[in-house]
């Protein structure tokens, strides 16, 4: 056969499942996978009090012909309503399988390295699932149900609304469609939306599928009937007496394989073709498949993939384990692989029912999940519980053949395939070709020299976010994948929710360690849908040390560019040494420490730092700088040009450079008690900063500062500071004068943000420009940062303060007046990049960080979010009278008239209403309706239940536009008159 072209190839990009034998989220499907290649049998025989308690009646549950036995999900009841937006009232009216379909959907995209809700690809979906027992059930304990509970019941338990429900919640605006064909509906609707990709309909696709029997009991077995009299499902099997009913919900992504590039996640496997026809009426009754159809549909899928029948070595069957089926599929399926090509016992077939039960609707996307871990894996699972094969079954010339334990699919050097196969009551039969994905991308580029890499891990809520933690850290020390990789998969590919932590690490381990650890992450919930503002703090001369620049220049985006054109205003010799200081970690500490190269050194990283943040998004409301850090504030604020900026401070460094030396300490104690000690001992110095209440420094001679520690002894902590120079005293003044004559020279422009004047302690409006003066006397003037702080957070209360710049002392000042901060800066002897633990510190607090992973990073198949709502979202006792979701808050038929609807307390009412319709307590006045999951179908509710409770007539636009409770009471109110 010539070379297939691969054009028409749809690779499986993502994939999720909630089945039999997947107890929690921990494992997932390779938890699961690994119970099939055990041939474990996954069905649970229910007690009589079970039965009894999720309302089988008890004449049932006696009968002799009741089997108590199904392919249990443990968890169903569990819903994440608010994390979809969803009330819990209205999460009681929806079906479990359209809940169920909603996470693994979300859970499937994330496998696929997409981050859910409104993904850039026009995404598609083909939903199916069984028919809603939860409704019939719902109408049966409720016969007299509101008409209006009733329409919210069917468009969430109805077939035909999954796919759009799912489209809303996570928008997606791709064709959305119902599939129903009985037990074939996913494989027909995998069918369907590999048109749709080839079509052009759309560029991604979501197959997602649910068969949930309501209640999870077992099931009556009518002799002669499809259903197994035993309770096990042995397809294929000479004691094979029927099938055994499951639940189940299935999820994959679909994307053209020619859209797959190098940046996404290896796709789990590759459809090359697919069928679907009917058996009309050629058998023998609607209930009886037809061999010759279920045969030509699988030899039109083998044509269309473009492969012979020799390269399928597995073949996962639809496998009822019916007397009759299962040797009408046999014959079938023989016969379609012989006439292809394949040869004697070369296909390995492969029965999932019998390990799960029959999932219904989503049986044949089940089936296709298990076939593409065959193929991916190359292991082939043993049929459950098999004994010997069905007599009936011709095997002399079949190229068919059943495994009795996990045997290794060996394909050579050509890609594995496998066939699945799912035939639907009624006739309507498909059959999907695939192969295992063969990255053919290149190889990776090896990596460089481990360097800290910056995790972001986020969920709806605290809980669930320590479980994904936990998963993610198990994850990396089992796999120990390519951390870099990891890091990009959980920054773009997933979606960014309230309750977040930010590790930092080298390797796999090292993060997981700290993901275990609270105290090694940082971790906030936010506080609100915006970013509180941010406010760029700029430490002066001080905190300055050799190769300060790194950490930047490998955490910040667009940092070198921004340093380059900061290092274009120098000369190119102060540039070069610049640059060396920066970046040479052997840099000569006592050469930096000089005022000449600190404070342009400094000067230019704030700049470039700062830019480089802006770029990102993080747009500052204002700024404030302490001495030297106040010419980059002064510069980001529009007030001084880049040019302007870097000329004076090079100037500023010289001139400090040539006064005399001194010393500064950092006194741990009031400014007042600082100068009434100097004042006794006699001692010559200034104070040259207020940093905070219990914060200041005082500058003179080296001889004076020693004095100081010598009389304070250990009354005071007392800091001598890494510096040469006596700033802000009177050791500064011939520096000052040289300033004047370069600041005259200068024009100043208008603060295009307010500026907290550490000089003055005082803002400076956004509109208004300082005087030139100013930059030459603030050399001199102490430093009134505390000051400057204090009126920052009296017009900034709830901002976020963003040190930047190599050290972090600003920081624990600025938590002192109130702000929330984040340090770009090192800490004494921490380890890691600084910089990258200050921007997760960012990232947590809701500003953006560079989530774009470096060119080499790839996408990976990371542990999903773990839903795990809570219990009280439809409990199994509901058929039994113990749910009050269906019970009408208003009974059928006109409302009793009282005579006194004016006596009724509006916010009591009101409150209420709200209560039942939303289906929670506690709500408070400044509550939002459409906050707390309402809609437009659910105000009409609330205006129709208030209509009647005070004999009003509520205008629509005014309640939908007062979202509150407090807003709507006023309405009510007002219309009745008081």
């Amino acid at each position: 056969m010539s070379e297939r072209d691969q054009s028409l190839d749809i690779a499986v990009t993502g994939m999720a499942a909630y089945l039999p034998g997947i107890d929690d989220y921990s494992g997932g499907l390779s938890a699961w996978w690994r119970t099939q290649l055990a041939g474990a049998v996954h069905t649970r025989r229910y007690t009589r009090e079970h039965l009894l308690a999720v309302g089988v009646p008890e004449r049932i549950v006696a009968d002799a012909d009741y089997v108590p036995l199904h392919g249990h999900l443990g968890r169903w009841a569990r819903f994440d309503h608010d994390f979809f937006g969803i009330s819990p009232r209205e999460a009681e009216l929806i079906d479990p399988q359209h809940r169920l379909m909603l996470e693994v959907s979300w859970n499937a995209l994330e496998d696929a390295g997409i981050a859910p809700r409104h993904p850039a690809a026009t995404t598609g979906v083909f939903a199916s699932m069984t028919g809603s027992g939860y409704l019939r059930a719902a109408m049966r304990h409720t016969p007299d149900m509101d008409p209006d509970l009733v329409d919210d019941l069917i468009h969430g338990s109805d077939p035909d609304f999954a796919a759009a429900r799912i489209a809303y919640k996570l928008g997606l605006t791709g064709p959305a469609l119902a599939v129903q064909t009985a037990c074939s509906s996913s494989l027909v609707s995998t069918h369907l939306a590999v048109q749709a990709l080839l079509n052009r309909d759309c560029d991604q696709a979501i197959v997602v599928a649910a068969g949930f029997g309501y209640p999870q009991a077992g099931y009556l077995h009518l002799p002669g009937g499809v259903l197994s009299p035993t309770g096990s499902c042995r397809p294929f099997d000479k004691d094979a007496d029927g099938v055994v009913p499951g639940s189940g919900v299935a999820c994959v992504v679909l994307r053209r394989l020619e859209d797959v590039n190098d940046a996404d996640a290896p796709p789990h496997g590759v459809i090359l073709g697919s069928a679907v026809n009917n058996d009309g009426n050629a058998k023998a009754g609607f209930y009886v498949p037809s061999p010759a159809s279920q045969e030509a549909a699988i030899r039109s899928a083998l044509t269309l993939a473009d492969v012979g029948g020799d390269s399928v070595g597995y073949l996962e069957s639809h496998g009822t384990g019916t007397p009759l089926g299962d040797p009408i599929e046999w014959t079938a399926a023989s016969n379609a692989y012989r006439a292809a090509g394949a040869r004697h016992a070369a296909v390995a077939v492969g029965a999932l029912k019998a390990s799960i039960g029959h999932l219904d609707a989503a049986a044949g996307l089940a089936g296709l999940i298990r076939a593409i871990l065959v193929v991916r894996d190359g292991v082939v699972p043993p049929v459950a519980g098999f004994t010997a094969l069905n007599p009936l079954l011709d095997i002399e010339n079949s190229p068919l053949w059943l495994p009795t334990e996990a045997t290794p699919l060996d394909a050579g050097t050509a890609p594995r395939r496998a066939g699945v196969s799912a035939f639907g009551i009624g006739g309507t039969n498909a059959h999907i070709v695939i192969e295992q994905f063969r990255d053919n991308r290149g190889n990776r580029p090896p990596g460089a020299e481990p360097r800290d890499q910056l995790v972001l891990v986020s969920a709806a809520d605290t809980a669930t976010l320590d479980r994904l933690a936990g998963q993610l850290a198990d994850h990396l020390d089992r796999e120990q994948p390519d951390l870099a990789e990891a890091c990009a998969t959980l920054a773009a590919g997933r979606t960014h929710l309230g309750e977040r932590l930010a590790v930092t690490g080298r390797s796999s381990s090292e993060v997981a360690e700290r993901l275990r650890r609270p105290h090694q992450r940082v971790q906030r919930r936010l506080r609100r849908d915006r970013p509180d503002p941010a406010i760029f703090v700029f430490p002066g001369q001080g905190t300055q040390r050799a190769g300060m620049a790194i950490p930047y220049d490998a955490a910040l985006p667009g940092f070198g560019e921004h340093l380059d054109d900061v290092l274009n205003t120098f000369p190119p010799r102060d540039a070069t040494r610049i640059m060396q200081a920066l970046f040479d970690t052997d840099f000569p500490p006592d050469e930096i420490d000089q005022t000449a190269l600190a404070q342009p050194s400094i000067f230019a990283l704030q700049v470039a730092a700062a830019r480089s943040l802006i770029d990102l998004g993080v747009a500052p409301a204002a700024v404030c700088g302490h001495s030297l850090g106040e010419l980059s504030a002064l510069h980001i604020a529009g007030v001084l040009s880049l040019t302007d900026a870097a000329n004076f401070v090079s100037r500023r460094g010289e001139a400090m450079q040539e006064c005399s030396e001194g010393a500064m300490a950092a006194f741990a104690g009031p400014a007042d008690q600082a100068a009434a000690l100097v004042e006794r001992w006699h001692l010559e110095l200034e104070l040259s900063a207020v940093n905070g209440p219990d914060s200041c420094v005082l500058s003179g001679s080296a001889a004076a500062v020693a004095a100081l520690r010598g009389q304070v002894g250990d009354t005071v902590p007392v800091r001598t500071l890494r510096t040469t120079r006596a700033f802000h005293s009177r050791l500064i003044e011939p520096a000052v004068r040289t300033l004047a004559k370069v600041a005259d020279t200068m024009s100043l422009g208008e603060a295009a943000i307010p500026v907290a004047l550490s000089v003055s302690g005082a803002m400076l409006p956004a509109g208004a420009a300082p005087a030139a003066q100013m930059l030459a006397d603030q050399a001199r003037l102490p430093v009134l940062f505390d000051q400057a702080l204090q009126a920052l957070h009296l017009e900034f209360p709830a901002a976020t303060t963003v040190e930047v710049g190599p050290g972090c002392s600003l920081s624990a000042f600025a938590e002192g007046v109130g702000f929330t901060t984040a340090t770009l800066g090192r800490r004494a002897g921490a380890e890691g990049n600084a910089v990258l633990s200050g921007l997760g510190t960012m990232w947590t607090l809701g500003h953006p960080v560079p989530v774009a992973p470096p060119s080499r990073a790839r996408r990976l198949h990371l542990p999903p979010y773990p839903f795990f709502g809570p219990v009280r979202v439809a409990p199994e006792t509901m058929p039994g009278g113990k749910n009050t979701a269906f019970v009408p808050p208003v009974a059928a038929g006109p409302p009793e008239e009282t005579g006194h609807h004016h006596e009724v307390d509006a916010a009591t009412a009101m409150r209420q209403i709200w209560s039942e319709i939303l289906g929670l307590d506690d709500l408070s006045d400044t509550a939002d309706f459409f906050a707390l999951g309402g809609d437009s179908l659910l105000i009409s509710r609330l205006i129709r239940r208030a209509n009647t409770e005070f004999d009003i007539r509520l205008p629509v636009r005014r309640m939908l536009s007062a979202r509150t409770l407090h807003a709507q009471v006023a309405i009510v109110r007002e219309i009745r008159g008081g």
